[in-house]
Parts: structure tokens; sequence; C-alpha cells
């Protein structure tokens, strides 16, 4: 699977990719305390609380959202109000407690920023 892998994209992304599949063979979100999924491309973030039991999306925001575009970009700035805003969701929803999945990507910049506003925001990881 690496040599299909490593035909099509950078070895920069193929060594984050298997980062990712170690650090999910580990964890798993349930409806108690669900999976907070972030994925971050050049200009944009994502970020999902997910029930890996049941597979569904519980909570999810992006910086592409009607509501947000234009406003909240890919950089530190952006994730730190995705964070706020995630938070403020999940706390809607009832959702307290979560299981941080960084998705293979380095714990600073964007990645350190959303969490530590998801924190501030209420939630508990």
């Amino acid at each position: 699977m690496a040599t299909k892998i490593r035909q099509r994209t950078s070895q920069k992304q193929v060594v984050r990719f298997k980062r990712k599949l170690r650090i999910r063979s580990r964890m798993e979100g349930t409806i108690e305390r669900p999976r907070l999924s972030v994925f971050r491309s050049n200009r944009n973030i994502s970020v999902q609380l997910v029930d890996d039991v049941q597979g569904h999306t519980l909570v999810s925001v992006s910086s592409l959202e009607e509501e947000l575009k234009g406003k909240v970009r890919g950089n530190i700035e952006g994730a730190k109000s995705l964070g706020n805003l995630v938070a403020k969701r999940a706390l809607a929803k009832n959702i307290e407690h979560v299981v941080f999945d960084r998705s293979g990507y380095l714990y600073h910049g964007q990645i350190k920023a959303l969490a530590e506003a998801a924190r501030e925001g209420g939630l508990k990881f």
C-alpha cells in the first residue's frame, strides 16, 4: 500500500499518512467522547466531531462554510476562531469531552491554536 501512496504523493505526505495511521490505530471516538478530527490544507481548515462506533459526524466546522467564507482563513487566527466555533457547537449538543485527533499533523501552529481555542471554549481533552 505504501508503494501506491508513494507514486502519487510526496514523501512529506507519505510520512504524515503513516503517522496518521499509527495515531488512529490507538484512538476511537464514542458517543460519550467523540473524536475531534482536524484536516488542514494550504488554504482551509476543517474540524469534525466523529462517533466512530456508529460512523456518524456529530458536529462539523469548516472555513469553507457560507457564514465563515471570507472571514476565516487557513491561518492561526482562523484556526482560533474555528476552535471557538466547534466548542460552541459541541456544547450546544451537550458534548464536553473529546479525543483530539491531529491527523498526523505536528502539534504546532494552526493545530495548536485550534486545540487551545477549543479548550478555552469549554471542550475537555
